[in-house]
């Protein structure tokens, strides 16, 4: 994984959190955006680089499951990674039914959270060549003139 040009979008309301996670991600090498709210990240400019959302299921306003809807209505695919200190079974598949890539418990270990993380931008990576080959492949084939009717 080229760390230096991904990216690890942290949504939490709790600054603590915010920033061991921001530490934490940043040791590794990863560029980090930090929010406290969903609305902020509806409202951020987020890079088009590889990357992944850490998400916390419980939130003012929306919940993380919410969110992770409306991202996907919006056209936002970014892989997400779900961690709370409340989950319960029902949630945890509601969310990887939804496309998580994992959904770890408070307290995790640094490197649960390091490996889900890698996991996340990893998928999106592929996600993203699986696009450029296929737009490729869609703009060669407009290109093509139509056989001629004989």
């Amino acid at each position: 994984m080229n760390s230096s040009t991904s990216l690890a979008v942290v949504v939490d309301d709790d600054p603590a959190v915010r920033a061991a996670l921001d530490s934490l991600l940043r040791s590794i090498g990863l560029q980090t955006q930090v929010l406290g709210s969903p609305a902020e990240l509806l409202q951020a400019a987020l890079p088009d680089v590889p990357g992944c959302i850490v998400l916390d299921v419980r939130l003012p306003g929306i919940s993380g499951l919410d969110l992770q809807d409306q991202l996907a209505a919006q056209g936002i695919h970014l892989p997400i990674v779900f961690m709370t200190g409340h989950g319960d079974i029902p949630m945890t598949v509601r969310a990887m039914k939804a496309g998580a890539v994992d959904f770890l418990s408070k307290p995790f270990r640094d490197q649960d959270m390091l490996d889900a993380v890698s996991a996340a931008i990893e998928r999106d990576r592929q996600r993203r060549q699986q696009s450029a080959a296929r737009d490729s492949l869609d703009s060669r084939y407009a290109t093509l003139t139509p056989p001629s009717g004989r």
